[in-house]
């Protein structure tokens, strides 16, 4: 049986949309529930917010779509690129989808945001992109773009939404907004623990668009998805998080992207590894190489000594509920000029320069996190209000 529920938050109605169904356990995507959201798009000029992860099933999402006979009139593509995938930070163009013809509109490229001219026409935006649950990671940036652009432009958005790879916990020190960047918009830990459906309700219901603006927005949840559900992704999200180790260490080491150290781009293992040619030879190297998706990497050509982490998960270091701090701090004890340890994109990822501050004092891990505690416990009951699978 279908169900429609409805959701008051600080007085707005937030529209989500499950299924239901006794007996059955198998996990669906919004994306994968037709009956769902097509109804909502049929006679519609329709946008598509999407990426190489927007699968309907085993077909791209765009592709079902256009064989449903709906009107697909513009594909925006996040950081990446639609269905190709660029280098992290390289700039997407517009151009046309070579598959369907339709326009595709970058929103990595010349502006971040949907212009009025973009939504010129359009009576519904779907956003569906597979996200990993970290500040950092941009596709939740565009999303609050994309439901901002539609509250200014009177536009429904639509978010089917998918399961959190590392929704299993929330952790790490919470954002200072006098620090925003596309890296860190909005005051939420490291990981937020939510999914895009949930965490667009909290963008929209905390008044944290431009103006306090509210978006018409509607969530199409998963089937058979809890937060304690490990969930397996079936399509890379990015070109180096290509596996489940990299997607479960992504959130603590992202932060030697703001450092000298190279984290294993350029090599087949990014995000499982970190290293430097100044770090001690403990046994393990690796040399960064020019490759798809990191052609230009930290540390080409230079072997790097360093810490394997590929067996992560059969070493049950993760999946873990909470952010390992180890890895940067031994790290920058290790490392022998520790002037050039840290480059200025750490404060921008860590949204501050605290973080850097407690490791240069030579705070302990058990100490830094005591100083998130607070934080974390206020930012938990925000949480709390737009949960859809408790």
């Amino acid at each position: 049986m279908k169900k429609l529920m409805s959701f008051i938050t600080v007085s707005v109605a937030f529209i989500i949309l499950s299924c239901g169904g006794a007996g059955k356990d198998l996990l669906l995507t919004g994306a994968d529930q037709n009956d769902l959201y097509v109804p909502l798009i049929k006679d519609k000029s329709v946008a598509v917010v999407a990426n190489q992860t927007s699968m309907a099933g085993k077909i791209h999402l765009v592709d079902h779509l256009v064989g449903l006979d709906m009107n697909v009139r513009v594909i925006f593509a996040p950081e990446h690129g639609f269905r190709d995938l660029a280098d992290a930070g390289e700039t997407i163009e517009d151009g046309m989808d070579e598959a369907t013809g339709i326009k595709v509109t970058s929103l990595y490229g010349r502006h971040l945001k949907p212009t009025p001219e973009d939504l010129s026409g359009i009576d519904v935006v779907l956003f569906d992109i597979q996200d990993v649950g970290a500040r950092f990671y941009t596709y939740i940036s565009t999303l609050h773009y994309v439901l901002e652009a539609c509250a200014e432009n009177g536009v429904k958005c639509i978010v089917l939404d998918r399961p959190n790879p590392n929704g299993f916990y929330f952790d790490g020190n919470i954002a200072d907004t006098s620090y925003r960047s596309f890296v860190g918009m909005h005051p939420v830990p490291i990981v937020h623990g939510m999914t895009v459906g949930e965490y667009a309700r909290m963008v929209n219901g905390e008044g944290w668009l431009t103006g306090g603006a509210i978006c018409d927005l509607t969530v199409v949840s998963c089937r058979n998805y809890t937060h304690d559900t490990l969930y397996d992704l079936p399509v890379k999200p990015s070109p180096n998080l290509p596996n489940q180790t990299s997607v479960y260490l992504y959130p603590s080491l992202c932060f030697f992207e703001g450092t000298n150290l190279s984290l294993g781009r350029g090599t087949p293992f990014p995000f499982q590894v970190y290293g430097s040619p100044d770090l001690p030879d403990r046994g393990f190297s690796f040399t960064p190489e020019s490759v798809p998706g990191a052609a230009n990497p930290p540390l080409l050509g230079i072997k790097c000594n360093g810490t394997d982490l590929r067996n992560a998960i059969q070493d049950k270091i993760v999946p873990s509920p909470q952010l390992n701090l180890n890895w940067i701090i031994d790290a920058y004890n290790d490392f022998p000029d520790k002037d050039n340890f840290f480059t200025p994109y750490f404060d921008v990822l860590a949204s501050g320069p605290a973080l850097r501050e407690q490791i240069r004092k030579g705070m302990s891990a058990e100490e830094i996190r005591e100083s998130w505690k607070d934080g974390l416990e206020k930012f938990g009951k925000i949480r709390e209000k737009y949960l859809l699978y408790k």
